[in-house]
């Protein structure tokens, strides 16, 4: 075990992409004006505690299934992929459903600790030190309290082309990371054509 910043940095990346809080500021406000509240400790706390969660026995949970941690970051390539042709292209893959409380539902679950940001949990641990992905998860945990603070704040300083270039940038970023990881897990390498 030991800190190595470039993992970290990466790793931090990787989940700021993946959750992508700034591109889920209108969603935000939508809930926050059908619900009236949002509680952003309480969304932080609970997003947390489900990284927390499968960042240390995600991989003893999926050995029950005799799944490796490789074959679910193949898996996890394929969904951080399809995420990513939803940014780029502007299309809606998987469906987010916008009832229930605010505080936890659906902004806590599904919206930041949703099925991709989790498998991408699990999918760093496969390149990554346990202790590097968790302090990259912290930082995205202290992003994603502020953006809960300040999301008006944000949505009148980037306003709505702002937010989608923004979201179209991360995009890109998920396409290569996807690619990236399907091919460390699956040992297939690229030969660059000179």
């Amino acid at each position: 075990m030991h800190l190595d910043l470039r993992e970290i940095l990466a790793a931090f990346m990787v989940l700021f992409a993946i959750i992508d809080i700034p591109g889920s500021i209108p969603i935000i406000i939508d809930i926050k004006t059908k619900t009236g509240n949002v509680h952003p400790v309480r969304v932080t706390l609970v997003s947390f505690i489900i990284f927390l969660a499968f960042l240390l026995v995600g991989s003893p949970l999926l050995g029950i299934f005799g799944i490796d941690v490789s074959s679910f970051a193949i898996a996890g390539s394929f969904i951080i992929f399809l995420i990513a042709m939803e940014m780029v292209l502007g299309v809606e893959l998987f469906k987010q459903d916008a009832q229930g409380s605010g505080s936890v539902f659906p902004i806590a679950f599904p919206l930041i600790a949703g099925a991709g940001s989790i498998t991408t949990i699990l999918s760093l641990k496969a390149e990554f030190e346990t202790i590097n992905i968790f302090i990259a998860l912290v930082f995205n945990m202290v992003v994603i309290y502020l953006v809960l603070r300040l999301t008006s704040r944000f949505e009148r300083i980037l306003g709505k082309s702002g937010l989608q270039i923004l979201k179209k940038v991360f995009g890109v970023i998920l396409l290569s990371i996807a690619i990236k990881l399907f091919l460390t897990n699956t040992g297939i390498i690229l030969i660059n054509a000179r």
